[in-house]
């Protein structure tokens, strides 16, 4: 069946393509959804008369998705998740986990554009996650998967390490007061 597309569709078309797809996927699908429509002359001339707007729309996409793509290439994700010693996790990294993360900062990724393979996302670790973006356009995500545990002892360790420092400041304060007190003025 021969129809005309009212949006993107993730691996099937953009707005305004013609295509040709089976006809129970048009009919249980696409039709009721209205994400697509019949193609016959009176649609085809409807989406003649929206091609310019339809084209300047794709254009406003792809700037969008480049800009989105340099930012994202650079980006480093942190996740913090429960762990066992051996630093397996208790379950795997997920899309959601990572879109919620991206939304920390202030970025709106669609879940089903975040390409996690959770079987291999099951360690603590470095890993690289891929995000689908407009028009075959993708971008690589540096994540860091660490263990509650080991955040904990870090955080321990860090307080440990500013109180030492404080108490070391404090003696030289001290030890730099006792030797004023000591010197004869002049």
């Amino acid at each position: 069946m021969k129809i005309i597309l009212n949006q993107d569709i993730q691996n099937l078309g953009e707005e305004g393509d013609i295509l040709e797809v089976k006809n129970g996927y048009a009919r249980n699908y696409l039709l009721p959804k209205n994400i697509a429509v019949l193609f016959n002359k009176t649609n085809q001339a409807l989406f003649a008369g929206r091609a310019a707007a339809i084209e300047k729309r794709k254009q406003e996409k792809r700037k969008a998705a480049s800009s989105v793509r340099d930012q994202l290439n650079d980006l480093t994700l942190n996740l913090v998740v429960s762990a066992g010693e051996s630093g397996k996790l208790f379950g795997s990294v997920t899309s959601t986990m990572v879109q919620e993360a991206l939304a920390k900062h202030d970025l709106t990724i669609e879940k089903k554009r975040i390409e996690v393979a959770s079987h291999e996302i099951k360690n603590v670790g470095n890993y690289s996650v891929k995000i689908r973006l407009y028009e075959g356009e993708s971008a690589i995500v540096k994540l860091i998967v660490k263990s509650e545990e080991d955040v904990k002892k870090e955080a321990a360790e860090k307080v440990a390490a500013e109180a030492k420092a404080a108490k070391e400041a404090e003696k030289a304060a001290k030890a730099a007061a006792e030797v004023a007190k000591t010197e004869p003025e002049v």
